[in-house]
């Protein structure tokens, strides 16, 4: 049997790596790339600026997908503050011309939203609740979900949560700038105040790809533990056997930011787990990837 073809947006990035990684197994991959190569054989790349419409509309011309997971995104919240046009292209206005391409096309679309659609005043989140976004990365994310549902009303939205994981050729995010600047003996700021439920991109990836099976649905892909980033740095610490002294607890208020902060946004994830996503234990998947950076 002819294997599906599977076109995945952001797919140099953290998450795109894992998703590429898994999804190769039993799809033929397309990765979406800027700049960055996709370190995962037997993807074929495929080199597209998502605000170029000529571009964008090539590449499902040339591809013609049967699935897309688009994980693409100009995520930091302070750059989107400090870079509104920029995020708006993007986190709202490429997901809508996506959206219409699969609708077009009637073909399955995943969308990876965002926790911080959410003030951080009532957690932990259902998928049910209202957004209520307070930074311009969480409205824009709530922008896409709004105008997803109407262009593509079969879309799966999945809201992620703080993702650990390690993809060569990027800093790793969080937990990269946490494992490196421990290992350097050097002193980690780490807020205390700030509540997630963070998951490892391996198990999100397996999530995001359940998820083009079931058409229509709002899932939070959250991982099983409440926790901060100090906790994390803690977790980490332990890891890599690195003197706690160096981890500096600090309230986020007290550091001026340009993007405003969610206190709680943690997810309620038990919609997902009904449908098979479990994610693993936080620990033991972090000295896994730990180890390995």
């Amino acid at each position: 049997m002819a294997r599906k073809r599977l076109l995945i947006t952001g797919a140099s990035g953290l998450l795109g790596y894992a998703l590429c990684q898994r999804a190769i197994e039993t799809y033929d991959v397309y990765g979406v790339c800027n700049k960055r190569d996709i370190p995962v054989e037997g993807v074929t790349p495929i080199r597209v600026d998502l605000t170029d419409t000529v571009q964008l509309a090539d590449c499902f011309k040339h591809v013609q997908p049967q699935s897309v997971i688009h994980a693409a995104a100009f995520s930091q919240p302070n750059d989107c503050e400090q870079q509104p046009d920029k995020s708006e292209k993007i986190n709202v206005q490429a997901t809508v011309a996506i959206s219409r391409y699969c609708a077009e096309a009637q073909i399955p679309l995943v969308f990876t939203s965002s926790d911080l659609v959410f003030n951080g005043q009532a957690a932990p989140y259902i998928e049910d609740d209202p957004v209520s976004p307070i930074c311009v990365y969480g409205r824009h994310k709530a922008a896409a979900e709004k105008a997803l549902r109407e262009i593509c009303p079969e879309v799966v939205i999945c809201r992620m949560p703080l993702l650990l994981g390690h993809a060569p050729g990027t800093s790793s995010g969080f937990l990269g700038h946490m494992v490196r600047t421990l290992r350097a003996g050097q002193p980690l700021t780490l807020f205390t105040e700030e509540f997630r439920t963070p998951v490892d991109t391996g198990n999100a990836a397996k999530g995001l790809l359940m998820a083009l099976e079931k058409q229509g649905a709002l899932l939070h892909l959250g991982g099983r533990r409440r926790m901060s980033r100090y906790t994390l740095g803690c977790l980490a610490a332990d890891i890599l056997k690195a003197d706690h002294a160096l981890l500096k607890p600090m309230r986020s208020a007290d550091l001026p930011m340009a993007a405003p902060r969610s206190p709680d946004v943690s997810l309620e994830s038990r919609r997902a787990h009904a449908l098979g996503y479990v994610p693993g234990d936080l620990v033991a998947v972090l000295e896994k990837t730990v180890t390995r950076m």
